[in-house]
């Protein structure tokens, strides 16, 4: 699946807003709230997400993932002098399963080995894509740090072609 990336803005606000709630859909499922108590609280998480990026990656780079112009996704990458560091990839519900998230990541992997760089990742201990990472190279990257595991792609890692189906 073909994408571009464009810089997020300022009045793209509503669009982050949709793809991280869209994440948080089956978990927030399970708490019986009314509608308005798990908006309310899916705002006041993506705000507390954005300053925390903002604040502890300030040189990091949120792009739009768009397919054929319509926004399919969000991509916030760090650029850091030892790695390339994936902070979010997020994709709604309709551009899952199509291999848009595949293709992001491996077009990052080859970003990362042509400045001979790791590529980083943090991913939720039972999250069902740390099987895709996994299968494109990631590996465990000490121990789990809470809910969360670092994994890293070393430079070192399989060709980029040898991961895809």
């Amino acid at each position: 699946m073909e994408y571009q990336l464009r810089p997020t803005g300022p009045g793209d606000d509503a669009w982050q807003l949709a793809i991280y709630a869209s994440t948080r859909t089956e978990e927030l499922a399970l708490t019986g709230w009314p509608r308005a108590q798990c908006d309310a609280f899916v705002a006041q998480q993506h705000r507390a997400q954005q300053q925390h990026y903002w604040r502890h990656y300030p040189r990091s780079l949120c792009q739009l993932i768009l397919v054929d112009g319509a926004v399919a996704g969000r991509l916030w990458v760090d650029s850091r002098a030892d790695r390339l560091h994936v902070l979010d990839i997020s994709l709604l519900p309709a551009f899952r399963d199509r291999g848009l998230g595949t293709r992001c990541l491996l077009n990052l992997a080859k970003e990362a080995a042509a400045t001979d760089r790791p590529l980083g990742i943090q991913v939720e201990v039972h999250n069902p894509a740390r099987r895709l990472y996994e299968r494109l190279g990631f590996a465990a990257d000490g121990e789990a740090q809470g809910l969360y595991q670092p994994m890293l792609r070393p430079v070192t890692a399989a060709p980029i072609e040898a991961c895809l189906p």
